[in-house]
């Protein structure tokens, strides 16, 4: 496969994957527009959350459905240790089976959703359980598209802001790649307890790394993703445990299912995961800069190699001085790992990628049939 393809609408459009390719493309310049766009929005959120995050009994639940959903993992543990506010993630899916869990009608609540199209059943219900079950309920609504049901519900309404994302961001494709990334800096931007200057300079920085990561990159993963591994394991600590899911959920998605994928810790692995190894599987570290983590990645990367038992066994993430073997690496400025996570994002999106056209599939439809949407159809929402 030409190594240009990612540059090269053309190719792509032959391979049905000229969407999906562009929208990773896009991504740096859209994550700088939307540095640009949250520094004018900053009056307009800071007056709507006020002294909310600094308040022990506010409840503030970061949650969408699959990617989305990911998105709400990757922010939640960071912020929750920035402020006495009770931040947690929690997925519409599980939120809507079991609201008793997560909701108390006393306790003052913000939910934050992440929607990409802003209309699936899921997002939908999930604002309309907590307003019914929430005394003092506040809905913060971070979508892609400024024509989607969260948007239009919540126009007007003094409880409510939506945060609409660069318009490029609406991924026509059906995964989930710039809307992803979008709505993820934003949420880190919005409720980070740095200076709004220094957020803005955290994503134009990150809108570089992810330009580095794209051009370095998209020779040697075209070349991975030719070769014929049928299982990918991605492994990742911390926030960035969601990142590896978002990953792991990728190849799923864009290959149709024809090559499976999983996730998980670098100390779980062990705890049985480990046993589906063979040489037809390949294992991705995704690497913290938190240097205990590390430590840890460090141990399970030279046990993997040394066993023997996995097919390649490789790793993306900072570059750094302590241990050997990071494949894919850049240099990064100081940040948490919740602030890197889109740097990596590029990686997982280009495999994918790369991976669905290898095995003859479409990637911007890899379900022609129907059998999986771009926004999930058939959900029956049921109240109890």
């Amino acid at each position: 496969m030409d190594a240009t393809l990612l540059t090269d609408p053309s190719a792509w459009q032959r391979l049905g994957g000229a969407d999906t390719a562009a929208e990773i493309a896009q991504q740096p310049a859209l994550w700088d527009a939307l540095a640009i766009t949250l520094e004018r929005d900053q009056p307009r959120l800071q007056a709507f959350l006020g002294q909310r995050l600094s308040d022990p009994a506010q409840r503030v639940l970061f949650t969408g459905a699959g990617s989305s959903g990911f998105i709400a993992e990757m922010v939640a543990d960071h912020l929750n240790a920035q402020w006495p506010a009770d931040v947690r993630a929690v997925h519409t899916t599980s939120l809507l089976t079991h609201p008793a869990l997560y909701l108390q009608r006393e306790r003052p609540t913000l939910l934050v959703s992440f929607g990409r199209s802003g209309s699936s059943p899921e997002s939908v219900a999930a604002v309309e359980r907590v307003r019914a079950d929430v005394d003092d309920a506040r809905f913060l609504d971070i979508t892609c598209n400024a024509d989607g049901e969260l948007a239009r519900r919540g126009a007007g309404r003094a409880d409510t802001c939506t945060l609409l994302m660069p318009t490029a961001s609406c991924d026509r494709a059906f995964a989930m790649t710039s809307s992803l990334s979008c709505m993820l800096l934003a949420a880190l931007a919005v409720f980070e307890r740095a200076p709004w200057s220094a957020r803005g300079q955290r994503i134009h920085d990150l809108a570089a790394l992810a330009r580095q990561g794209l051009q370095r990159w998209d020779t040697p993963v075209a070349a991975l993703a030719a070769q014929p591994f049928e299982r990918v394991i991605y492994l990742a600590s911390g926030p960035l445990e969601a990142l590896a899911r978002e990953a792991a959920l990728k190849v799923l998605e864009l290959t149709a299912g024809r090559v499976l994928a999983m996730a998980n810790t670098p100390l779980g692995f062990r705890h049985g995961p480990k046993s589906t190894l063979d040489p037809r599987t390949l294992v991705v570290m995704l690497r913290s800069v938190q240097p205990l983590a590390r430590r840890y990645e460090q141990d399970l990367l030279e046990e993997l190699r040394g066993d023997g038992v996995a097919g390649k066994v490789l790793s993306v993430g900072p570059h750094s001085d302590i241990g050997a073997g990071d494949d894919f690496t850049l240099q990064v400025p100081p940040l948490a790992d919740a602030w890197l996570a889109p740097a990596w994002l590029p990686f997982a999106q280009l495999y994918a990628l790369r991976r669905s056209a290898a095995l003859g599939l479409t990637p911007d439809n890899p379900f022609p049939d129907g059998t999986v949407n771009r926004v999930v159809k058939g959900v029956t929402i049921h109240h109890g």
